[in-house]
């Protein structure tokens, strides 16, 4: 596969594959756990495809998805890059609410260390910004984790711009990761703008709309425990249904293209900026490999033009988070 620089560090470019994986979905958020050994074997099955840009957290389980990244990786000989998160007061007495004081980030470097197996954090992410810790104080911790050698890079998950700036001045910001596909681009406004001033690379996650730009799910798509789809307001039967034409249009350019509409989803992803490296997530072998072969499509100056006015005449129904929820994730 393909690399692609999220940054320029000063000892050198930091250099991932085109496409990494986001691991989630392995064992949290997206209904009943798979089979763990399976998970393993689909990680180690992506490095030998040439995906070396892993996506995990604490969060995630709590901790099992960072264990589960880690063994699979633990024999692994080809460089791998791997990107975790601090950002909640988790484990025992914690409240899982947001937690971004400089003891707590120390805290998780060392926990996540252990659990992923490794000697450094290859890209350490404020999960999400915490209003009651400046930033600067956030990237202080990881400047100080960083010339201790417990980490490489430092990045941020749903900030503004306001901030991302506030942060790069105190520590150079590797990557900063948000939403970002056909059906969510927010961060075109700012963030991306100024990641491109700043030459930080960007990592949309949920490219493909957590699964609805696949074209696998309708209206008729149930989504069981532990699946969080199941609460967001995109995933009703009515969102699905009127969000349709976004999913058609991605299959009328991937007609021309032998492509899927997960394929041309990704594609454009990737065309949107040669610092963009979408992390898409699964659980199958097969749809790995669609995901990875996106790598290789093409498309044109007229794709782009073409695909971006049709979209724009799509209206998109349904935030993409519960009204509850939104204040405690969105971007500031």
């Amino acid at each position: 596969m393909q690399t692609r620089t999220l940054t320029v560090a000063a000892h050198g470019p930091f250099e991932v594959s085109a496409l990494g994986l986001g691991c989630m979905g392995m064992n949290y958020h997206r209904g009943p756990a798979p089979d763990r050994n399976a998970m393993i074997a689909l990680i180690r099955a992506a490095v030998e495809r040439g995906v070396s840009f892993f996506d995990t957290a604490e969060v995630y389980g709590p901790f099992t998805n960072e264990q589960l990244v880690g063994e699979a990786l633990a024999p692994v000989r080809e460089p791998v890059v791997v990107a975790t998160k601090f950002g909640f007061d988790l484990g025992p007495g914690g409240s899982g609410n947001l937690n971004s004081r400089p003891a707590r980030i120390r805290q998780v470097a060392e926990e996540s260390l252990r659990r992923l197996r490794r000697d450094a954090i290859d890209l350490f992410y404020q999960h999400r910004v915490d209003p009651a810790v400046p930033i600067e104080d956030v990237a202080g911790a990881v400047r100080d984790l960083i010339a201790a050698g417990k980490a490489h890079h430092f990045g941020l998950s749903e900030a503004n711009a306001a901030t991302i700036r506030r942060a790069h001045a105190v520590q150079p910001v590797a990557a900063v990761q948000s939403e970002y596909s056909l059906w969510w681009r927010e961060p075109e406004a700012e963030v991306l703008p100024t990641c491109t001033e700043l030459g930080i690379g960007f990592v949309p996650f949920s490219p493909l709309g957590r699964g609805f730009l696949s074209g696998q799910i309708d209206a008729s798509t149930t989504f069981g425990g532990n699946d969080n789809r199941s609460s967001l307001p995109r995933f009703t039967p009515e969102a699905i249904r009127a969000n349709r034409p976004i999913v058609e249009l991605l299959s009328e350019i991937g007609v021309h293209k032998h492509a899927t509409p997960a394929q041309i989803a990704l594609a454009w992803l990737l065309a949107q900026g040669p610092h963009i490296v979408p992390i898409p997530g699964t659980t199958k072998l097969a749809r790995l490999e669609e995901n990875i072969a996106a790598a290789s499509i093409e498309l044109t100056p007229e794709d782009l033009r073409y695909i971006d006015a049709a979209a724009a005449r799509i209206p998109i129904q349904g935030d993409r988070y519960p009204e509850a929820e939104r204040a405690r994730v969105e971007m500031r």
